[in-house]
């Protein structure tokens, strides 16, 4: 028994309603035996397990190779926040990636800023909040790709066979 990719290239999570409207979709089509992830190396991994080894690494990785810019978002923000997610009321992924490495490597914003991770129609609150978007952010593995066109092209519906 194992997870069979069905649908490709599934698109963007959207607003809870249409989360919601997909959802009944799929529920209607395969049961309640399906699930979002990814084709990492030909093998179906969850979207939850691809958060840890996709996204947060992906951060981690831009972190570990532009110490300044984690110098940077350290000295200057009090509080992150992403003004897409805010504004499209859309899933946030960036943030909780960012605090995440920050809480991993005990350390601690120490500024006085509200700081965007990302843009929302081309408003940023700082420099950094383009560097730091996922828009920018190289997929750990893959320097041609970002980290935004990767969890967005490479999602898929996988449905568990026997």
């Amino acid at each position: 028994m194992s997870w069979k990719i069905v649908e490709r290239k599934i698109g963007r999570a959207g607003s809870f309603k249409q989360q919601q409207k997909r959802q009944k979709m799929w529920n209607e089509k395969y049961g309640d035996n399906w699930l979002i992830g990814y084709e990492i190396d030909g093998e179906f991994i969850s979207q939850e397990d691809a958060l840890e080894s996709i996204y947060y690494r992906s951060y981690e990785e831009h972190f570990t190779q532009n110490p300044k810019d984690l110098e940077e978002l350290i000295s200057l923000a009090k509080s992150l926040r992403n003004p897409h997610a805010l504004a499209t009321n859309s899933v946030d992924l960036q943030v909780p990636a960012i605090l995440k490495y920050l809480d991993r490597h005990n350390l601690k914003l120490k500024g006085n800023d509200i700081v965007d991770v990302g843009t929302f129609n081309g408003i940023k609150s700082h420099k950094i909040s383009v560097r730091l978007s996922p828009l920018t952010i190289k997929v750990i593995g893959n320097p041609k790709m970002t980290l935004e066109k990767f969890w967005q092209e490479k999602k898929c519906l996988a449905i568990w066979s026997d």
